[in-house]
């Protein structure tokens, strides 16, 4: 059946954290109509379908939307972020994204949400409900889906499963988790970790807990990555630290063990090189807990879990029926080819900072709400590609630091920066005062080392 044809500015297409952070953005700066269509239920994108412990990895003080605070701006007082950044839990990110749609987008008169839809093909906005359709006339669509990320909630293992073996998500962990078990975590990313420490601070001994590494991680250290007061001079050397890292490095690897040496970046066996980059955060805390874990397992990706053993790319081990196999191999990273993200009649939400995703999609708003041509808002807004190694993290870089250049000596981007509340740095940076000594040291050690990182970054990407 079809209704009475729908008319905005803008069609969003999702709801998660991206579509949101642009809505938001678009609406303070801007007179614009949006619509909004996502086929759950209520904004909030994967955070609908993440396991019930989850937490955010970043401090909640920059997550979400510019126009409204996520959390209470306070400290964590208990468990493995203890003293550090309070980070939200999945149902406050949940509740939080409902808030800023019912309390601050809906309210404005200029915004209309489309739950439980989908947008079609056709240019139809078709309830997955009713089966309802109704043209949509929009200005510009915005794809706002193009790093949705893949959860095991959502996304089963990728090898078999004999029957009668109990295999399940992270989200089943709680319920299924028992005195006489012993627990193997099948996947080295975030939630892979995540499922070890919930296990560790719930009481199970090290001993009844097996992991499947197929490829180790180079983390960040969150406590870099704070904002209480006194904080900054900590930040600005981490950013100075990774420029002049990779400024004196003679080679990938080589980047990485000089931010080791200097605190950036951590990894959970001393002997093993890590594989694997895709931003994860980690405290000294969660570190240590997780290396109290002995039996990690580094034969490859599971290929099949039998009722007796474990199929592994490099070989087998045993398991039995004693044992809880917790899937986190669904990977969170997905990998899309970049494209323009300005063109006529549409907007294609990316990163434009490395590992910041909701930054990025308010930048995006803000620039297409104050520049005209797709010419001019491509050449500010270039797509910076999500890591999935170390290689990956320094093509990143590369991308990035010409374009963190650029936006300094742009005096709009500027302003925005310094007054957008999801940005981490620029607002604190903004208020230094000729008095903050350590502070403009580090930034002036930055600034010293950013073209000869741009420029070192060439032969080491040539030569990797």
């Amino acid at each position: 059946m079809t209704k009475t044809p729908i008319e905005a500015d803008y069609l969003v297409v999702g709801a998660g954290a991206a579509g949101m952070a642009f809505a938001d953005q678009l609406l303070t700066d801007s007179e614009a109509t949006i619509a909004i269509v996502d086929r759950r239920h209520r904004p909030g994108g994967h955070w609908n379908d993440a396991y019930p412990f989850v937490r955010l990895h970043q401090p909640s003080s920059y997550y979400g939307v510019s126009s409204r605070p996520l959390g209470s701006g306070g400290k964590d007082s208990a468990g493995f972020n203890v003293g550090l950044d309070e980070l939200a839990s999945g149902a406050e990110v949940v509740s939080y994204f409902e808030a800023v749609m019912q309390q601050r987008l809906l309210p404005s008169g200029r915004v209309r949400f489309f739950p439980l839809s989908e947008y079609t093909s056709d240019g139809c906005i078709e309830s997955r409900l009713s089966g309802t359709r109704r043209p949509i006339a929009a200005g510009k669509v915005v794809d706002a889906t193009r790093f949705s990320p893949n959860i095991p909630a959502t996304h089963p293992p990728h090898y078999a499963v004999a029957d009668g073996v109990v295999c399940a998500p992270i989200n089943d962990l709680p319920r299924l988790a028992r005195p006489d078990a012993s627990y193997t975590v099948i996947g080295a990313g975030k939630t892979g970790m995540d499922a070890c420490l919930w296990l560790l601070q719930n009481g199970a001994e090290p001993e009844r807990i097996r992991w499947i590494v197929p490829r180790d991680s180079w983390m960040f250290d969150r406590a870099n990555f704070q904002t209480e007061p006194g904080s900054m001079v900590t930040t600005l050397r981490y950013i100075a630290d990774e420029v002049e890292a990779i400024a004196q490095a003679e080679s990938v690897e080589d980047v990485f063990l000089r931010l080791e040496a200097r605190g950036s970046v951590l990894r959970l066996d001393p002997a093993v090189t890590p594989r694997l980059h895709h931003c994860a955060t980690v405290t000294k805390g969660e570190l240590a807990a997780l290396q109290r874990i002995g039996n990690v397992v580094r034969l490859g990706r599971v290929q099949q879990i039998e009722r007796d053993r474990i199929v592994l790319e490099r070989g087998d081990i045993p398991t039995d029926d004693a044992t809880i196999h917790i899937d986190c191999s669904a990977s969170a990273i997905v990998h899309p080819e970049p494209c323009a993200i300005f063109a006529p009649g549409r907007i294609v939400l990316q990163q434009v900072r490395l590992c910041q995703p909701v930054f990025s999609a308010a930048l995006i708003a803000h620039v297409e709400a104050a520049y005209t041509s797709d010419a001019e808002k491509n050449a500010i807004c270039q797509v910076v590609c999500m890591p999935s190694d170390p290689r990956g993290w320094l093509q990143g870089m590369a991308e990035e630091l010409p374009i963190r250049l650029a936006w300094a000596q742009n005096p709009e981007i500027g302003a925005f920066t310094a007054s957008c509340r999801l940005d981490a740095v620029a607002p604190r940076a903004a208020r230094l005062q000729a008095s903050d000594t350590a502070e403009l040291a580090e930034l002036a050690r930055y600034q010293a080392n950013i073209e000869p990182a741009i420029a070192k970054l060439q032969t080491l990407l040539a030569t990797a």
